[in-house]
């Protein structure tokens, strides 16, 4: 097919199929890559732990500790991938016109989405080395036969359609191990990253939207009134906001796997109607409760203290949660949802100025 009587791709809704399903034939072999330290923690005999502690105090150093299944997994695992993806590669050359190319996809996705729905449930299920290892690869070999005849059959599709559909295919598979790797470190500090994105949903959801239009119940038309919202809101709000991010430069409370630090960023949620519930003028559906200018003012000072400290807190632990090479990546992805974070929170801005 030639581009000149190519079918129109509105909106590249085929490029990006075609993407997605080349992130998928990789994008399992390379999860089962990265979870290898995983894998070979259950393969670890009881007895090793006590191997552990010599080795710490300095009577086993430079012994490899290991047994037979942790020492030849990596080899294992490869050689359990690759004979099959060769094998089942070469099978597909025959099997295409026998079998529909719609039942060679669709089946092969459903194999190793149920795989993966087996390593899930596995997780939680206590097994002996020696079964572990050999039910890891079963699903090893099951995961390479079907990503094979799943990768054959897509290049298969887009030698039909014109060449540039082949590039979505190359490119999803070059993303997938980026990806294993990115997911696996989410899977680390997922709770730092939510943490630090609601936080500053938050924040930015009431400062300065909501924060900006209280009026001062004790100006009463004096010098303070004009003072009121740049001493109040915007200057005490920074100067806690910085105390706070200071303060963990001596006190780092709660720490990285403290069930704590989610607690007290969840509880800051208590300011966004603390905040509605003051002296907010012009107003059409809430009464005011906290009128005075004081209440505002104590507000101020722990929305925007708690706001510094917890997320201080959050972007230096979540680097902390991962191996030291994976540090960076990890601080990247920090600061992504701490961007996304601020997103959110203009965007409910709107909703929560409205509900006044």
């Amino acid at each position: 097919m030639t581009a000149i009587n190519a079918p129109r791709d509105k909106y590249n809704a085929v490029w990006i199929i075609f993407f997605i399903l080349g992130l998928g034939t990789l994008l399992p072999w390379n999860f089962f890559m990265t979870a290898t330290m995983y894998f070979t923690s259950r393969l670890r005999d009881p007895t090793e732990d006590f191997a552990s502690n010599h080795t710490a105090n300095g009577t086993l150093v430079g012994v490899d500790t290991r047994n037979v299944l942790e020492s030849k997994f990596n080899n294992v695992m490869t050689l359990c991938a690759m004979v099959p993806l060769l094998i089942f590669t070469c099978l597909n050359s025959f099997i295409h016109q026998r079998i529909p190319q719609k039942l060679r996809i669709s089946g092969s996705l459903t194999v190793i989405f149920v795989v993966f729905l087996i390593t899930a449930i596995l997780v939680k299920v206590d097994v002996a080395p020696l079964p572990f290892f050999t039910i890891t690869m079963i699903k090893i070999i099951c995961i390479n036969s079907f990503g094979a005849i799943l990768q054959g059959s897509l290049f298969g599709l887009a030698g039909i359609l014109p060449a540039s559909y082949t590039t979505p295919i190359m490119s999803g598979q070059g993303l997938a191990g980026a990806f294993a790797a990115f997911s696996m470190i989410c899977a680390l500090i997922w709770v730092m990253a939510l943490s630090v994105c609601f936080i500053f949903t938050v924040t930015i959801g009431t400062f300065p939207a909501v924060t900006v239009e209280v009026k001062s119940t004790v100006a009463d038309g004096g010098v303070w009134e004009k003072y009121f919202i740049p001493v109040s809101c915007f200057l005490l709000f920074n100067m806690m906001d910085w105390a706070g991010r200071s303060l963990t430069a001596v006190c780092m409370w709660p720490g990285k796997d403290s069930f704590w630090l989610p607690v007290l960023v969840g509880l800051r949620v208590v300011f966004i109607p603390l905040f509605m519930l003051c002296n907010v003028q012009p107003r059409y559906y809430l009464p005011v409760w906290f009128s005075h200018d004081a209440l505002y003012i104590i507000f101020m000072i722990f929305f925007s203290f708690s706001n510094g400290y917890l997320a201080s807190l959050c972007m230096c632990f979540g680097p902390k949660k991962v191996a030291q090479h994976e540090a960076e990546t990890a601080g990247a992805i920090m600061a992504f949802f701490l961007s996304l974070g601020l997103a959110l929170g203009a965007a409910v801005s709107f909703a929560f100025r409205a509900m006044i």
